[in-house]
């Protein structure tokens, strides 16, 4: 941590976040809050993760949503029956179009949900519990001028459910967006997980910004709060560990890819239009190429979508 990002870090980093759920109830003011789990075939754990967050309905979370991107499996049975609304991404915007990719599904939420201010949860979480969310929302409901609150924890790679390494998850943080952060918007360099999949943020400030397709959407998100609103609009909290299911190298590929075009299309002067990668399988001696699409493009600010159909955010 180099000496100009101290006073922020100091500031704005709660390595202990010391908030409960009676000082946050009181502190809300008539706020409503909803909590977001953006799902995709994740039967396995989706229910734990609403399980979570209910105790915490409806004294302080008004809404918890799943919106889920097109699952085949029973997420969307396991998710109601651990006490979530769910919502097709269809049916969260119905008479516009599906685009495949996470930040879809995340922009969406927006239509789908009334909250004041909106919490994001992956449903592939394991072993969470509801300081995650008293957590995220403390900085928004108590400090002045934050919007964006963003979590970050220890991050094992969790190989199987027997086999769980000590360290080594948050790959692409380390090989592409910190890297990427540290070249083109240094001032963020004291942010510990810029694509944490966990955060919260002010329904004014996330209608106000433009959404990211696929797996950039947090990186997007950070980004152009930092440049709309400023680096005291940030905020990030410790959730202690964090384990996730694990993907391979090659699916990481992809996900690198997103986060790199976001990356140079808010700060090189990228501009939009389609990037496949290329990558290589060797299959009976030889390399074959496989070629990917990769989620490149936003979405517009909700608001604008909003007032050009004349209906009000949020749902």
């Amino acid at each position: 941590m180099t000496a100009r990002h101290e006073p922020w870090f100091s500031a704005r980093t709660w390595a202990d976040p010391p908030w409960s759920p009676a000082e946050l109830v009181a502190a809300k003011a008539g706020r409503r809050v909803a909590v977001v789990l953006p799902a995709l075939d994740e039967e396995a754990t989706v229910a734990g993760v609403v399980a979570a967050v209910t105790p915490l309905v409806p004294a302080l979370v008004d809404e918890v949503v799943v919106v889920d991107s097109g699952s085949t499996d029973r997420t969307a049975a396991r998710a109601r029956a651990a006490g979530a609304r769910v919502v097709t991404r269809e049916e969260a915007l119905p008479g516009v179009a599906v685009r495949p990719g996470k930040g879809e599904v995340l922009w969406r939420a927006l239509a789908a949900t009334a909250g004041d201010l909106v919490v994001y949860l992956d449903s592939d979480l394991v072993d969470v519990d509801a300081r995650f969310v008293t957590s995220l929302l403390g900085p928004l409901l108590t400090v002045p001028g934050v919007e964006l609150v963003k979590g970050f924890y220890h991050r094992p790679l969790r190989l199987s459910e027997d086999d769980v390494l000590a360290t080594g998850g948050g790959r692409v943080t380390e090989l592409v967006a910190r890297p990427a952060l540290a070249a083109l918007r240094p001032e963020l360099a004291g942010i510990v997980q810029p694509l944490g999949g966990e955060y919260a943020g002010s329904r004014a400030l996330l209608e106000s910004l433009p959404f990211a397709g696929g797996y950039g959407v947090e990186l997007g998100l950070l980004l152009d709060t930092h440049a709309t609103r400023g680096l005291d609009a940030i905020a990030q909290v410790d959730l202690g560990v964090r384990k996730h299911r694990h993907r391979s190298l090659r699916a990481l590929g992809v996900t690198a890819a997103e986060v790199l075009d976001v990356a140079l299309r808010r700060c090189g002067g990228l501009d939009d239009g389609p990037r496949p990668l290329t990558q290589f399988v060797p299959v009976a001696g030889q390399w074959l190429p496989e070629v990917h699409d990769v989620a490149t493009g936003d979405r517009p600010p909700m608001r604008e979508l909003s007032a050009a159909a004349g209906r009000p955010a949020g749902r």
